[in-house]
């Protein structure tokens, strides 16, 4: 296999990922704009979702799995009234609240607080979890449902952004490992109408921002895109490895 082109550029990108598209192509276009030979995203988002993904390029690239570690946090919007098998709005409605006319605010305040805290989660069948070397997503396609074992998560906080009586706006604090999707499907089951999330925003990513992030599309109209990439020496020490921590090594 021949040595991939491209130039040693160093550096990382934070990008408004659009909706539709998956990460990776997200992250290959940004590649391709900056000529770079290496390049990796510290969590994927799924196509629906928008929101901040972090896009490293050479060294940085040492920085993802320090990365997979840290909090994040989303702006997720529920639909009430029924539920999906994938928890968002591509997936088929299997659970429908028939005689469902909305709820009141006083029935999320009193919900929500279930939700904040160490909780555990069911893994989504539309997951990249792997069962015998195959993603959870694989079987789910072919209709297939197998047991997942709970897992243990943190809410840190959540807060009510709009509300009306079938459509709420959350914004969430979480630990790593958290599935939006399935806290909207847990929250429309305690509320006992179904919920899924009709749009999920990404916000912060540990010490990231979506408030310093720059679109796709803005950033391939750019004429020189390396000049607003943070350097390694613009990143918080401690998610760099040691030996990059040395002015002789960056």
């Amino acid at each position: 296999m021949g040595k991939r082109k491209g130039q040693d550029i160093d550096g990382v990108l934070l990008l408004d990922k659009p909706e539709g598209g998956s990460s990776n192509f997200a992250l290959q276009r940004a590649r391709r704009k900056l000529d770079a030979k290496k390049a990796g995203h510290t969590g994927t988002l799924d196509p629906f979702a928008t929101g901040l993904l972090i896009c490293c390029f050479g060294k940085a690239t040492k920085i993802c799995g320090a990365m997979l570690n840290v909090d994040k946090s989303y702006r997720a919007t529920l639909t009430l009234g029924s539920e999906t098998d994938s928890g968002d709005l591509t997936g088929e409605v299997v659970q429908h609240c028939s005689t469902f006319t909305g709820i009141t605010k006083e029935q999320l305040n009193t919900i929500i607080p279930q939700f904040v805290g160490e909780i555990e989660q069911i893994p989504p069948m539309y997951s990249a979890l792997k069962r015998d070397g195959k993603p959870l997503y694989e079987y789910a396609r072919q209709g297939i449902e197998l047991e997942r074992a709970p897992r243990k998560v943190v809410i840190y906080d959540i807060s009510i952004v709009t509300f009306s009586e079938k459509e709420v706006v959350l914004d969430i604090f979480c630990s790593k490992g958290t599935y939006i999707r399935t806290l909207a499907q847990d929250i429309g089951r305690a509320l006992g109408c179904f919920a899924h999330l009709r749009a999920l925003r990404r916000t912060s990513v540990g010490p990231f921002k979506l408030s310093d992030a720059i679109t796709l599309e803005a950033f391939q109209a750019l004429e020189e895109p390396q000049r607003i990439l943070l350097s390694l020496n613009d990143l918080p020490p401690d998610l760099l490895p040691e030996k990059l921590r040395t002015k002789e090594i960056l």
